[in-house]
């Protein structure tokens, strides 16, 4: 059929929406990528590297996907390699792979006074993970005036104390850098300047510092949706839904141990000549950093055995659900570890604060946790095939990546064109979501509604 043959046929064609063509999940993924492939563009313009810094597409492609994926793994360190018009590129994508170019879009078209039908309306429940349709928009409201104010006092506070070292321009323009960079979880720092890779290891006992950047990454961290209710309740516990609930006390739980855990790992190693207020922000920052944020104030290549493998499971589990942070999240730790404790007690339920959980959420998070563990584990088993390097490295390298979290033994800088695509593979996968993308090739697919007859087989 031609459109001679049939002149509505081009009407019809052109009213097609995109979403008849994707689903929501897959418009989300191909905007990653679109965002994604424009950075690593960006970055190769001539006036985006230094002089004397050669930049290939491969590595500027690396650097697009960590900074979108607010990752923080780096081939090139951010100051001595990005003009600053390369870091300003990299700022911009890791706002937006911070808070969802969902978000970014639709406070784009609130701004010009746009309508948001109902499918903007689904994608920003899918994007942000929401438990209800209703509200989205409010949602994303709130979700930009609480960028605007976290990052903003935490940009003034750091800038507090970088104005008096590196004068007033610099000094706010590496406020505002980190303050974005630690509220969105990505771990991209301009440190470099007192030496390639350093991170924020000069500041390893300046409280102001220390203190700023942990509140930033667990604010940014706990999700969207914790805000909205702390919002809306306040102070008051018992209001709070069962989410809310589950993420603070899981976060409580894990910047505490890990603290604690930290301290005594490292207490004859890296923190064996520190003051105890020294120590307790040596540890504090180890136990919040891989909480998917990727910075570090010691060196993270001279941790313990001990401090690495808890690094790794702290990368692992990442921040919540709805937030800047990656990884598997609290709430499906904690929904696993509350199945396995309700199964061995022969319980009917699973019960969380007086609330029965529903039986799919139990299946989504076992999922979940198996995908993105075996996704790491395929990644290392790849990685030393491909690439001779020490095992420890490569498991700390996988989780990092596929957590979304940035921290490094040193072993990017060496990886291997092969090596390099699988990291970036698992970055994009940790933070679109490894399940979600999974499902974004089936969820179109209808069950038959046949069930076949039932047999046991022997498990355990």
């Amino acid at each position: 059929m031609t459109y001679e043959n049939d002149p509505g046929l081009l009407e019809k064609l052109k009213q097609k929406r995109l979403s008849d063509y994707f689903s929501r999940t897959q418009m989300i993924m191909v905007g990653f990528l679109l965002i994604i492939f424009a950075g690593a563009c960006l970055l190769m313009l001539p006036f985006a590297t230094k002089a004397g810094e050669e930049t290939t597409f491969l590595g500027a492609l690396f650097t697009s996907v960590s900074a979108t994926c607010v990752t923080g793994l780096v081939v090139y360190d951010t100051f001595t390699h990005w003009t600053v018009f390369g870091q300003l590129v990299l700022l911009t994508e890791i706002q937006i792979g911070g808070l969802g170019f969902i978000t970014i879009g639709t406070f784009a078209m609130l701004f010009l006074k746009k309508k948001i039908g109902l499918a903007g309306r689904e994608l920003i429940h899918e994007s942000l993970n929401t438990l209800q349709l209703n509200g989205s928009v409010k949602l994303v409201k709130r979700i930009l005036s609480g960028t605007l104010l976290f990052e903003g006092t935490g940009a003034f506070l750091l800038s507090c104390r970088f104005v008096p070292q590196m004068g007033l321009g610099k000094g706010i323009y590496y406020g505002i850098f980190h303050a974005v960079s630690a509220f969105c979880n990505a771990g991209f720092d301009l440190m470099g300047y007192q030496e390639a890779y350093s991170s924020f290891t000069a500041y390893a006992a300046d409280p102001l510092v220390v203190l700023v950047l942990s509140a930033l990454i667990l604010i940014g961290g706990i999700g969207f949706l914790v805000w909205e209710d702390i919002l809306e309740n306040r102070l008051h516990w018992m209001r709070y839904r069962v989410q809310t609930k589950v993420v603070l006390t899981a976060t409580l739980v894990l910047v505490a141990g890990g603290t604690v855990l930290f301290w005594i790992s490292e207490g004859q190693n890296l923190f064996a000549d520190m003051k105890p207020g020294e120590k307790f922000l040596a540890a504090l920052f180890c136990a919040v950093t891989p909480r998917t944020a990727g910075f570090n104030t010691v060196d993270t290549a001279a941790l313990t055995n001990g401090s690495k493998v808890l690094t790794m499971i702290l990368m692992f589990i990442g921040g919540c659900p709805g937030s800047t942070a990656g990884g598997i999240k609290t709430t499906t730790l904690v929904v696993i570890i509350l199945y396995i404790g309700s199964y061995l007690l022969h319980a009917e339920d699973c019960v969380v604060f007086k609330r029965r959980l529903n039986p799919d959420t139990i299946k989504r998070a076992s999922v979940v946790f198996f995908i993105n563990f075996s996704l790491a584990l395929t990644a290392v088993l790849v990685l030393l095939i491909g690439q001779d390097l020490p095992l420890a490295d490569t498991l700390f390298e996988a989780f990092s990546a596929i957590g979304t979290v940035g921290m490094s033994t040193g072993v990017t800088r060496d990886l291997n064109t092969l090596s390099r695509l699988v990291i970036m593979a698992l970055m994009f996968l940790g933070r679109v979501g490894s399940l979600s993308f999974a499902m974004s090739f089936t969820e179109k697919r209808r069950s038959a509604g046949i069930r076949y007859p039932q047999e046991e087989i022997t498990v355990g």
